[in-house]
C-alpha cells in the first residue's frame, strides 16, 4: 500500500469517517434481510460496521492490521456480526458467494492489470441476483465494464456516475 494507512489507523480512531453516501443510500432501499456482503477494503469499517447495523453479516478484508482489529473490535462491542481478514485483496480469494460486494475506493490503489484481475476474480464470488457496488476513480470505469463485459455471468449495469458503478448479476 503506497499510503501507510495502518499506520493511520493505529493513530486514529475512525480515521475516514462517516460511510459513504451511495452505500448508505443503495442499503436505504435494499429489502433483502441478512445479506452476506463482502466489504474490500474495510480498513476500519466505515462501510461494513454501518452495513452490519442494518443486520447484515459482514466480512470485511483489508491490509491493515490495525484497521481490521479496530472493525472487529467495534463489531463485538456493539454484538454485530462482522468476520475481519487481513489480507493483500489482490491475492485475497473470498470463501463462498455474497449477496453483495462493496468495493470502496480500494480498486485504485492497485496498478491497471492486478486491478482488473481482482475485480474479476470478485466476480465469481457474486450470487445470482447479487450486487457489486463500486466507488472508484473515474478514469477505472471503462476498465471494469470491459471486465464486465467478458465475464462468463451476465451482468446489468444499475448505475453509472462519475466514480460510481453498481452492477446487478443476472
Amino acid at each position: 500500500m503506497a499510503y501507510n494507512y495502518d499506520a493511520l489507523y493505529a493513530t486514529t480512531p475512525n480515521a475516514l469517517g462517516a460511510p459513504t453516501k451511495v452505500f448508505v443510500d443503495f442499503f436505504d432501499t435494499y429489502d433483502q434481510p441478512n445479506a452476506r456482503v463482502l466489504d474490500v477494503g474495510s480498513g476500519q469499517g466505515r462501510d461494513a460496521l454501518f452495513i452490519a447495523r442494518r443486520g447484515h453479516t459482514v466480512v470485511g478484508v483489508d491490509l491493515s492490521p490495525s484497521g481490521v482489529q479496530d472493525m472487529i473490535d467495534t463489531a463485538a462491542t456493539e454484538g454485530l456480526s462482522v468476520e475481519g481478514i487481513v489480507a493483500d485483496i489482490a491475492s485475497f480469494s473470498p470463501e463462498g458467494v455474497f449477496d453483495i460486494i462493496v468495493i470502496d475506493r480500494t480498486l485504485h490503489m492497485l496498478d491497471k492489470e492486478p486491478r482488473l484481475a481482482t475485480l474479476i476474480g470478485l466476480l465469481d464470488c457474486v450470487a445470482i441476483d447479487g450486487w457489486v457496488l463500486i466507488e472508484d476513480e473515474r478514469a477505472n470505469i471503462a476498465g471494469f465494464k470491459t471486465v464486465i463485459q467478458n465475464h462468463k455471468a451476465q451482468w446489468k449495469i444499475v448505475k453509472e456516475t462519475r466514480g460510481t458503478f453498481f452492477l446487478r448479476r443476472i
